[in-house]
């Protein structure tokens, strides 16, 4: 099994099992408020910082001659 093969199988693994333990966390164990916190954190951090980010590139990326427009 050639080195790439061996990786894929290890994330694939690895994130089966991590959805196992976050099923867990979230429905049988006491942390399941915090786990749903973090989640619902994590997923609104994400999405306004790559909102963020688009703001960003779209405020410090100089324009190109192409985009430029000439008023008539």
């Amino acid at each position: 099994m050639d080195k790439r093969k061996g990786t894929g199988i290890t994330i694939f693994v690895l994130c089966i099992g991590g959805f196992f333990l976050y099923a867990y966390l979230l429905m049988l164990s006491e942390w399941s408020p915090i786990v749903l916190q973090l989640s619902v954190l994590m997923i609104a951090g994400g999405i306004l910082g790559v909102i963020a980010w688009i703001g960003y590139v779209m405020a410090t990326t100089k324009p190109s001659s192409a985009s430029i427009t000439s008023e008539d």
